[in-house]
């Protein structure tokens, strides 16, 4: 079953007296439980489809339907609701706040929802469990490797157990080994939870994890290859 539809869907903003399209009649579909990856050149189009696919931006034209809903018809309230319901997000510099301990930046997405602490609290405990930071549940970010703040990133993107796990440039912040930790986990979230991810990389092997890759080039799908399983 497809979990994301993109009909038509294109993207245009002006600039000066310049009218830039970096998404133009897009059609893609992706299933549940999939592992996409979007490859392409600076300007291709990638980050924009996934700030789109995040609700973080609206098409200008076409349709993006992702688990039943057209989220391009959303008011913005509604789209908050569903983003925040919908939507776990991954940064390439992890956006954790300086001043919050490790659990204290897992915890605030859960501060949308309306659970009480002891819920929160189990719901940080098993995300930090599950990126191999249960140990570090007090460091704040500055106390912290690279990697490690990566993975408090991805606590925090599925702490609220979303539907969704958009990942932008993952590993582009870090070296080889830590990257390499970071892709090991993002796959092994995948196949254990169940989880669909989307992530945009410039690294042809941060593909391996994913059960397929989409090229793009200004704005366009130029390639589309798929594996049988995840190696």
């Amino acid at each position: 079953m497809a979990l994301i539809e993109c009909r038509g869907l294109t993207k245009t903003y002006t600039k000066g007296d310049q009218e830039i399209t970096p998404l133009s009649d897009l059609d893609l579909s992706c299933e549940a439980g999939s592992f996409l990856a979007l490859m392409g050149p600076s300007g291709s189009g990638k980050t924009t489809l996934l700030n789109l696919m995040a609700g973080i931006d609206r098409p200008t034209t076409g349709e993006l339907v992702i688990d039943g809903r057209d989220i391009a018809n959303l008011s913005r309230a509604q789209l908050a609701d569903w983003r925040a319901a919908t939507i776990g997000y991954v940064f390439q510099l992890y956006n954790l706040v300086p001043v919050l301990t490790a659990y204290e930046n897992v915890e605030l997405p859960l501060l949308l929802h309306d659970l009480d602490r002891r819920e929160r609290h189990e719901k940080v405990c098993l995300a930090l469990d599950l990126v191999g930071l249960a140990d570090r549940h007090d460091h704040f970010p500055r106390q912290l490797s690279g990697g490690q703040e990566q993975r408090v990133s991805i606590a925090r993107a599925i702490v609220t157990d979303p539907t969704l796990i958009l990942a932008d440039e993952p590993t582009g912040d870090l070296d080889g080994a830590s990257g390499e930790a970071i892709l090991d986990l993002l796959a092994k979230l995948n196949q254990e939870l169940g989880k669909t991810f989307v992530m945009v990389t410039h690294d042809p092997s941060a593909t391996r994890i994913a059960s397929r890759t989409l090229h793009l080039e200004s704005g366009k799908l130029v390639a589309d290859s798929a594996k049988e399983a995840h190696e």
